[in-house]
């Protein structure tokens, strides 16, 4: 029975890993490469299946999350939606539906649309479900992910809700863990 209940505990403390992370990067004051890329040269699908030219949100800091329905981070819905409200005049947020962690967002477009405008009351833009990790992940992900590509950062999210900041003129300049809210005072620097 001992044994059982260790064997539980590591599995649980494995699992809680992604929970407890609170790690961010920031560019370097000089990239390590040249960016080959903005935000603005990509083009997502809308969850109502409408392209969307991300050069629209030109002259805002853009956050982007990969978000999940049926994850312990899934509250974060509600701590972003106020965020964009209070800020959206200068900052926009970008909603990217993920079912890489866990299976934790399992849902058709149309069954998330309605939960996160049900349970959360989300008007910030929310995009078609997108692959965020590994080989096959969307060309935005690659791009956020890819030092390459963006000048200077490697990391891929590590859970639900992870954040990317993006600054006015479309360069990467933060990446957040999931634990990471818009109160936390790493990211109130970040968009300063």
């Amino acid at each position: 029975m001992l044994l059982k209940i260790m064997k539980i505990g590591s599995i649980l403390g494995a699992l809680a890993v992604p929970f407890v992370k609170n790690d961010y990067v920031s560019r370097p004051a000089e990239m390590v490469v040249p960016a080959k890329q903005t935000l603005y040269d990509f083009k997502m699908k809308s969850l109502e299946g409408k392209d969307v030219d991300l050069s629209v949100y030109k002259g805002k800091k853009v956050i982007i999350l990969n978000t999940a329905s049926k994850c312990g981070y899934t509250p974060q819905y509600g701590d972003w939606e106020k965020f964009y409200e209070a800020n959206k005049g200068k900052v926009v947020v970008l909603g990217f539906p993920a079912n890489e962690f866990g299976g934790q967002e399992p849902g058709s477009d149309n069954e998330i649309s309605s939960f996160c405008q049900k349970n959360y009351g989300v008007t910030f833009p929310m995009f078609s479900k997108v692959v965020v990790k590994g080989e096959n992940k969307c060309s935005l992900y690659k791009w956020l992910s890819t030092k390459e590509l963006n000048g200077w950062n490697d990391k891929e999210p590590s859970w639900n809700f992870c954040k990317y900041v993006i600054n006015e003129k479309g360069e990467l300049t933060h990446f957040f863990a999931s634990a990471v809210k818009p109160t936390s005072q790493e990211f109130l620097d970040a968009i300063k």
